[in-house]
């Protein structure tokens, strides 16, 4: 079963490998009853986003990257 383009935007994640301008950062991600790790570039394309942050979706590049925000009231 494929999974739609959107079924990740949205979700919360936790950063596993610093975020940032110029690196391929990482995020764990709460999915199908488990968590999976994609790589991830900051959403605003300059924000820099260390290990442990809590971070949403917004976008979903298949098969495994993603573009993130931090969520401030978490």
């Amino acid at each position: 079963m494929a999974m739609g383009d959107a079924s990740l935007v949205g979700l919360m994640g936790r950063v596993t490998g610093t975020v940032g301008p110029g690196l391929v950062g990482e995020v764990m991600v709460r999915v199908r009853g488990g968590a999976e790790h994609f790589l991830a570039y900051p959403a605003d394309g300059k924000g820099r986003i260390e290990p442990g942050t809590v971070v949403m979706v917004v976008e979903h590049l298949p098969p495994r990257t993603v573009y993130v925000e931090t969520v401030y009231d978490s």
